[in-house]
């Protein structure tokens, strides 16, 4: 049996959540879902996600594709890829650039890991600002 892990703030949750979660599950057997944790969202995007933790964790664990859902503190931890005998780790590409130690750890143990096309059409970021800009146009 392959096991999938991907994770995510998984805020203002939008179709292309979806499509990674349904990707990932696509390459192996059984998938986990890392979502982080509020305090993990404000250490790396310098503020707190709109939806608690405990609401987004629900909304995870509401898709079909998901099969268990755990909390996420730190970005791809080692330790938690080795209690969960992960094969695949799956993240979007808008993070390729970016430097994870827990993707080399990955990497260097012999764990796959795909770089998923990010949904180019939405993201929570312009979700925000669509909120914002329609808010100051209507005063």
């Amino acid at each position: 049996m392959k096991i999938v892990y991907t994770s995510g703030t998984f805020d203002l949750f939008h179709i292309g959540h979806l499509n990674i979660i349904k990707k990932s599950k696509s390459l192996g057997d059984f998938l986990i879902v890392g979502v982080s944790s509020d305090e993990l969202v404000q250490s790396y995007k310098k503020h707190k996600p709109i939806i608690s933790f405990e609401d987004r964790k629900k909304i995870v664990e509401a898709i079909k594709e998901v099969d268990l859902v755990v909390r996420q503190d730190e970005l791809t931890d080692p330790q938690l890829l080795i209690d969960n005998k992960i094969d695949i780790v799956t993240i979007g590409d808008d993070w390729k650039t970016k430097k994870l130690d827990g993707l080399e750890w990955a990497e260097q143990n012999g764990l796959d890991v795909v770089y998923l096309p990010y949904t180019q059409s939405v993201s929570t970021t312009q979700i925000k600002k669509s909120i914002i800009d329609g808010w100051q146009e209507d005063k």
